[in-house]
């Protein structure tokens, strides 16, 4: 198989929770900050959907910056990277700060009361692995607030700078914002603003 067909293979396929531990290591922190993520993006009382949350390496981060009076909601397909999640709330005190929920593989598949009450949603290296990316930001339209805010962020080993951009533009014609465009360690990001 070329390297080419290697990487569409894989573009759609799930990190396996058996190899969760390679998401969650003290290098990972240091590269990708998820504490200065949270610093700049979550607000103390916020509501935020961590999609396609993992092990957690991000969620944990998120619910320590949304305090007492705020929720994280760490949504993932795989029931066994929630049972880490919920592992990891449970030793640091922070699981009455976050709500787990599986999700199926066409939809993010919460309730409907839910809708328009997010601050921000983050999809951080996932939306690769979806198989509907415009149901899906369908669906993160519907559950953001006005103002709130979609952080996106996609590894350029599976994604081309023109998928991105093409997803960008998909997410601007449901009347997202373009806040702002970077790279987030070595991946594409972007944060962008619900109307």
């Amino acid at each position: 198989m070329s390297p080419a067909e290697q990487i569409a293979h894989h573009q759609h396929e799930v990190f396996s929770a058996s190899r969760a531990a390679h998401l969650d290591t003290p290098l990972r922190r240091i590269l990708y900050r998820p504490d200065r993520l949270a610093e700049r993006f979550v607000k103390p009382g916020d509501t935020v959907l961590d999609f396609g949350c993992g092990p957690g390496f991000f969620t944990r981060e998120f619910a320590k910056r949304v305090g007492e009076q705020g929720r994280v909601y760490a949504v993932d397909l795989q029931d066994e990277m929630l049972g880490i999640v919920r592992g990891k709330m449970e030793s640091g005190r922070l699981q009455s700060r976050v709500v787990t929920h599986q999700c199926r593989s066409e939809s993010i598949n919460l309730p409907d009361h839910l809708a328009g009450t997010f601050d921000a949603v983050f999809t951080i290296f996932v939306v690769h692995e979806v198989p509907d990316p415009e149901k899906l930001f369908s669906e993160i339209n519907v559950l953001l607030k006005p103002g709130g805010i979609l952080f996106f962020s996609e590894p350029p080993i599976l994604v081309s700078g023109s998928e991105f951009r093409g997803k960008i533009a998909l997410l601007e014609k449901m009347g997202f914002e373009l806040v702002e465009r970077s790279l987030f360690f070595v991946n594409r990001a972007a944060v962008l603003k619900k109307k």
